[in-house]
């Protein structure tokens, strides 16, 4: 089977968002802060390139959240179909978790939203058996990431560490009781970011 893969910006004191998520603030207050170095307009360096290939490689099949799909909570009551506009970036099948089932969402490109009410280990099998030789990543958020390191199936985990402090918000890593097994394998500086590739270590 092909690697499992996660990407995630990370602030320095360990939060993926910013407090107060909301439609007008997808990533929470200052969020956005963690992402600059793939942004356009940012004066990013190779370090920054190479990472946002590692970021924008494709991949067979995604797993997120909900909350990462969009602000909708509770039953859906609204017609949203992501934050990504009419073609998402993904081009393939993204499996959504979720409490409340919904249809699944075809949009241009290849990409089509599924929502899986079972569970992270039905919707990881489900992006398993149809990822083929491309992979799975899992794209997030916090609590998504968090079930997929717990259930061990990150085979390779990169984390961009901007020099920001957030103060709270989200978290990849909860209390610091987590088992970390992973070894770091390539690392680059950019003024913006400090991009670490980890393997799970066998």
């Amino acid at each position: 089977m092909a690697d499992t893969t996660c990407h995630m910006s990370i602030s320095l004191d360990g939060f993926v968002a910013g407090p107060d998520q909301s439609l007008d603030q997808p990533l929470g207050r200052r969020g956005g802060e963690l992402h600059t170095w793939h942004m356009p307009g940012a004066d990013v360096g190779e370090a920054d390139r190479t990472a946002a290939g590692w970021l924008m490689r494709p991949r067979g099949a995604y797993v997120m959240g909900r909350n990462m799909f969009g602000p909708v909570r509770g039953e859906w009551d609204e017609d949203w179909q992501g934050w990504w506009g009419n073609e998402p970036p993904y081009h393939a099948p993204v499996f959504v978790l979720t409490h409340h089932p919904h249809e699944p969402i075809e949009l241009e490109g290849g990409t089509t939203f599924h929502f899986v009410t079972d569970g992270f280990d039905a919707a990881y099998a489900q992006a398993v058996d149809v990822a083929g030789d491309n992979g799975v990543d899992i794209a997030g958020g916090a609590s998504t990431v968090r079930q997929a390191l717990a259930a061990g199936v990150v085979d390779e985990l990169t984390l961009d560490i901007a020099p920001v402090l957030l103060g709270s918000g989200e978290r990849i890593f909860e209390d610091g009781s987590e088992t970390f097994d992973f070894e770091p394998v390539e690392v680059l500086h950019s003024p913006l970011t400090t991009h670490i590739r980890y393997r799970r270590s066998r």
